[in-house]
């Protein structure tokens, strides 16, 4: 027997044992069943031993990276206390009590968790100079971006019913949005992203990976994770689309009712005057509304039009962190009950 078979019989050997079986191979059909049983097998072994990706980042240039370093964290601490600064404005000023605000202190908050899902992880591969994610932490990873990136666009679509309640139905508006309304649709909000965020997480879960770990992100996203899988992702695909249609297109598609409604009733309105006044409260959720689905669709569009996974990881810091960042001064700089309580808080730390 030569060299080569001596190492294939003892691999099948090895493979009988690890599948408790002892038996001696006597006939060529043996061989060839055995055989077949070894190579499912190390594929098996190939496929399910994942225990972590490689987060690539941005880039792989070394001075780029120190780059990236700072300017993330400059980004990551503005936009931490930013968000911090409106959550506290809100909540020590009483005349700040009101739905809009209420609605506001909670996109805030989902603000900094939503970028301290992602920018800490990666600000810590750079100083480490390692890119190794494991598989719990990538998983978990995913599902929060998911989960937050939902509660934010509910967050947003609650706020256009705000917006449309107060100047369409003025003296019906605080039963309309009532105090125990406004906590049911922050709780549905968190409830319905749970739930998505829980089913493609599972969906992931049960997916195999081959030998290839290497995500060209700066974070676990959804649908790179799910090009690295040998398994069948057909499913996984589908409630993706169902998910964005449904979840995505109900918050938008409410968000563009809402707007054409309030048009309608500030163009009924006599006195221009009047109506300028009434439609500058809905010019800060306006921005922060087309500065958060028009990066969205940008993603959407650069990864359409170009295969290179790392402009379309470039892309996607436009949902996942300049939104978070801007939201702040969107709201301070043309709020004049913001800026006022924002001075009140300045004036009382120094």
């Amino acid at each position: 027997m030569t060299h080569e078979a001596c190492s294939s019989h003892k691999s099948i050997l090895y493979t009988l044992r690890d599948f408790g079986l002892t038996k001696k191979l006597e006939s060529p059909k043996e061989m060839l069943l055995f055989l077949t049983i070894d190579i499912l097998s190390t594929e098996y072994r190939n496929q399910t031993s994942a225990s972590e990706f490689f987060l690539l980042g941005l880039t792989d240039d070394p001075e780029l990276q120190v780059i990236l370093f700072g300017l993330f964290l400059s980004m990551y601490i503005i936009t931490v206390l930013g968000n911090l600064l409106i959550i506290l404005a809100v909540s020590f000023d009483s005349h700040l009590h009101t739905p809009m605000y209420f609605f506001l202190s909670n996109l805030s908050f989902t603000d900094i968790c939503l970028i301290s899902s992602t920018v800490p992880r990666m600000l810590l591969n750079i100083q480490k100079q390692n890119k190794a994610i494991s598989y719990t932490d990538c998983l978990t990873q995913l599902y929060f971006v998911i989960f937050l990136g939902g509660m934010e666009n509910f967050l947003l679509a609650a706020m256009a019913y705000d917006r449309y309640a107060a100047i369409c139905h003025p003296l019906r508006y605080t039963v309309i949005m009532n105090p125990s309304i406004c906590s049911l649709l922050t709780l549905f909000s968190l409830f319905i992203s749970m739930i998505d965020a829980l089913i493609h997480s599972l969906l992931v879960l049960k997916l195999s990976f081959c030998k290839v770990m290497d995500i060209p992100h700066f974070f676990c996203e959804l649908d790179h994770v799910i090009k690295l899988s040998c398994s069948d992702t057909l499913i996984n695909n589908i409630v993706i689309y169902l998910a964005v249609c449904i979840f995505g297109g109900l918050s938008f598609g409410g968000i563009i009712l809402s707007y054409v409604q309030i048009v309608s009733s500030i163009l009924r309105k006599p006195s221009m005057r009047g109506s300028y006044k009434v439609f500058s409260t809905c010019g800060s959720h306006l921005s922060v509304v087309s500065l958060f689905y028009g990066t969205l669709f940008g993603v959407y569009i650069s990864s359409a039009v170009t295969d290179s996974p790392r402009k379309t990881a470039v892309a996607s810091l436009l949902y996942t962190v300049v939104p978070q960042m801007l939201n702040p001064f969107i709201y301070s700089l043309r709020n004049k009950d913001m800026k006022e309580a924002l001075r009140k808080i300045s004036c009382g730390i120094m």
